[in-house]
This record gives structure tokens, C-alpha cells and sequence, in this order.
């Protein structure tokens, strides 16, 4: 039998529900897992007040974001100072919660705060910084500190992995620069790699004086703002402002080359309309026209930066295979199985104990083959699915067999952790 269960999410995308409403984002930086808190409340995006601010509660934006672990939360204003409405005070999190909205805070509007206040964090997926725009020198976050990258060891593959890893597409070129009172950090790539942290490295050794990496890469950065990484609302970085893109003649082939950038895997649909929520300031390009094969947005045809005649109610969406799944763990590719579903996300019952289901997992989600199952400890909402059948060879786990109907008995301490290669 057909896993109907997991085939409603297909179905129900197109759907607008509440998904649109009472989203969060990280703004006022370069990065999508960096910046300031934002809340998308009553129509408007606003901030949220640092008072009583904590781990705890950064840890939730992280893992909702789907920007995999907290690495510090700067001090109040670090991202410069909001504007709008601050939506948000004294937020209390246990730290297990899926989303920033199901905390303890004193009510929507209830606040005693000014936005030099405004609460900001930066999570792991952001441990790589390339400035201006998808050019310029390589730094890594490392022990609270932006650190450069040094140019031993450093190649067109590592290249590659930066420039994905930013939204950037791939790798024109690389170049080398000298300056001092920095750090080395030998890294060694296969190009494969969806992150920088993930390439063999050496260690951190202060220095002098040395040479240091720089990248080129194709494209400008992209990021989707909604429930994941890889599901939400276009966003294109262009003249150091993050903007949005026209649903004008937007269809599946431009979507799919937004998920190739980010690496995404492969793209579901490209909802109109504002799906995942209206942007703000910038609507930068209009009638785009991919062929669904370009290796960034920039890449395709569109009607030039700034020159359109929308508003953001035409906001693109986008919504990846990757991005109905995540895992939650110590990176990206090993943790607790979570799909996104009915505006929520929920695990899966680890009832069947079998490879063969985690390796569609990790395909979908481009993080290689299924090493071996761990429980990551437990999760909360929903359990979307048990009794999954797949053979292994499925693309995504919608296209999987579930034996049965759910089990009643099942609790979250069955829930199911997959280790990725």
C-alpha cells in the first residue's frame, strides 16, 4: 500500500494553510544561519527582544531554521537594529521545542524594549563567511572568532564546497593573498562536500605572516526563508541587500535550478503568491526564464535587477525534496529523521530497524549512503510514520511502501536516527 500518509505532503503544498504565517528568519547578515531574530506575525515581519535571551532559546531558531547547531548568541544589536514591530520579550524556551513560536514569551506585542535590544544568533551551517557577495576572502567561524582560511591545501574542490555551501553556485576560481596575524587550517575536499566542516581538515595553528584563499564563485548568493533550508520564499543577495523574486512566469524549471544551488536535491513545486510570507524592501528580478539546467539563478534569464512591476504578494517560492526532511543531530547529515508535514514537523517511529529506509533518507538529502541507525535522542509533535517498507533504491521516502496503518504504542524515545556517509 501507497504510504498516503507522507504523499499528503505533496498533495497539501499547494495549499496555502497556516504555513504562511508565524515564520522566522535570521536577518541584518550575509548569511541564511546567521542574524537577527525575526517573526512573521500578523502580516509583518518583526523582532524579538534579547531579555532573557539564552541558549536554550537560540538552540530552537537554530534547529527550526534547520542551521544545525548553536555556535554563539552575539550581543543584543550585533546585526544592526530592526525596525517594525518587536513582537516578542522575555522568551522562554525549554530547548526541545520545533519552533520559536511554541515557547513561553509574554504574549505577541508585550514588550518593554527598543530594538538596540533586538535578539540575534549565529548557527553552525554559517561557519563559512565569503565577502563581498560571492567573492572575496574564505573565513570560517571557529571558537567565536571569524578566522581565515589558509591557501595550503585549498583547491578548485574546496572552492566549489564554499561557494554551495554561501548560495553562490560553483567555483569560477580561487586566488591567494598574504596578510598577518591570522590562522592556518588545512582542509582537503572531494568537491562533494555540502559544507566546508565536512572536508578532511588539519588544525588551528596561529602565525604570522601567510598566505591565505579567495574565491570566485559564479552566481549570487540565494537562500529560501520558510519552515527549512530548503523550502521557502526566494530570496536573491544583490548590491548588499537580501530581496526577493517575482512570481511572474515562475514554474518548476527555475525552482529546480534554486535547489541545485543550494543543494537541495531535486525541486517538489514553486508555489506563487507570497506562499511562504511577503518579503520586505527589495524586489530584485522578474519573469525569470531557467531551462532548469543552469548551475545558479543569476545564470538564467531574467528582466534585469530592479526591473519589474510586482509587489510582494508575487513573492517565488520554492520547496525542495530536501527540504520536507531534516535531520536533527550534530551536523546535517547524522541525526534524528524529521519530516515536515501539515504545517509541522514531526519523526518517524523506528519500528523496523532497517538500512534499507535510511538510505533513502540520505539520498534525499544529498548526505551519500546510510552508514548505521542511533537514536538521537527524542523529538516532539507529531510521529508522522511507522512501519516504512522501502526498498532502497526509491529517490524519496514519499515514493516508500508503509505496512499498516500507524502504530498507536509508539513513542518518541523509538524515534528513528540515521547516521549519513
Amino acid at each position: 500500500m501507497v504510504n498516503h500518509l507522507f504523499w499528503l505532503v505533496l498533495v497539501s503544498i499547494f495549499i496555502p494553510l497556516t504555513a504562511a504565517d508565524d515564520l522566522i528568519r535570521l536577518a541584518g547578515s550575509d548569511g541564511y544561519c546567521s542574524g537577527r531574530v525575526e517573526i512573521y506575525h500578523n502580516g509583518t515581519w518583526g523582532t524579538v527582544c534579547d531579555d532573557g535571551w539564552d541558549a536554550s532559546d537560540a538552540e530552537v531558531v537554530c534547529r527550526q531554521l534547520g542551521c544545525g547547531q548553536l555556535l554563539d548568541i552575539p550581543p543584543p544589536g550585533y546585526f544592526a537594529q530592526g525596525y517594525g514591530p518587536i513582537w516578542i520579550d522575555d522568551v522562554n524556551c525549554r530547548g526541545s521545542e520545533t519552533s520559536l513560536l511554541t515557547c513561553w514569551h509574554r504574549g505577541f506585542g508585550t514588550h518593554d524594549c527598543e530594538h538596540y535590544e533586538d535578539a540575534g544568533v549565529i548557527c553552525s551551517y554559517n561557519k563559512i563567511q565569503v565577502f563581498r557577495s560571492c567573492s572575496g576572502p574564505v573565513n570560517i567561524y571557529y571558537d567565536g572568532v571569524w578566522r581565515t582560511v589558509s591557501n595550503n591545501g585549498f583547491d578548485m574542490n574546496a572552492a566549489n564546497v564554499a561557494c554551495r555551501q554561501m548560495g553562490c553556485g560553483p567555483a569560477s576560481s580561487i586566488y591567494r593573498y598574504y596578510s598577518s596575524n591570522s590562522y592556518f587550517y588545512e582542509m582537503i575536499c572531494s568537491g562533494n562536500e555540502s559544507s566546508l566542516t565536512e572536508c578532511q581538515n588539519g588544525k588551528w595553528l596561529p602565525y604570522q605572516y601567510g598566505y591565505h584563499s579567495g574565491v570566485y564563485c559564479t552566481g549570487y548568493p540565494v537562500r529560501l526563508v520558510g519552515p527549512s533550508r530548503c523550502s521557502g520564499r526566494v530570496e536573491i543577495y544583490f548590491s548588499d541587500t537580501w530581496g526577493t523574486v517575482c512570481d511572474n512566469g515562475w514554474d518548476i524549471n527555475d525552482a529546480q535550478v534554486v535547489c541545485s544551488q543550494l543543494g537541495c536535491g531535486t525541486a517538489l513545486a514553486a508555489p506563487h503568491s507570497a506562499y511562504f510570507g511577503k518579503g520586505m524592501d527589495k524586489i530584485w528580478v522578474d519573469n525569470v526564464a531557467c531551462t532548469g539546467t543552469e548551475t545558479h539563478l543569476s545564470g538564467c534569464s531574467f528582466s534585469g535587477f530592479r526591473a519589474h512591476s510586482s509587489s510582494h504578494s508575487q513573492d517565488a517560492s520554492v520547496i525542495c525534496s530536501a527540504g520536507l526532511i531534516r535531520l536533527v543531530g550534530q551536523n546535517r547529515c547524522s541525526g534524528r529523521v524529521e519530516i515536515y508535514n501539515n504545517g509541522s514537523w514531526g519523526t518517524v517511529c523506528n519500528v523496523s530497524k532497517d538500512l534499507k529506509d535510511a538510505r533513502v533518507f540520505c539520498r534525499q538529502l544529498g548526505c551519500g549512503t546510510a552508514l548505521g541507525l542511533l537514536h538521537f535522542g527524542a523529538g516532539a509533535g507529531q510521529i508522522w510514520l511507522d512501519d516504512v517498507a522501502c526498498t532502497g533504491n526509491e529517490r524519496y521516502f514519499s515514493e516508500c511502501m508503509r505496512n499498516g496503518s500507524v502504530r498507536q504504542d509508539c513513542a518518541h524515545s523509538e524515534d528513528l536516527g540515521v547516521i549519513c556517509s
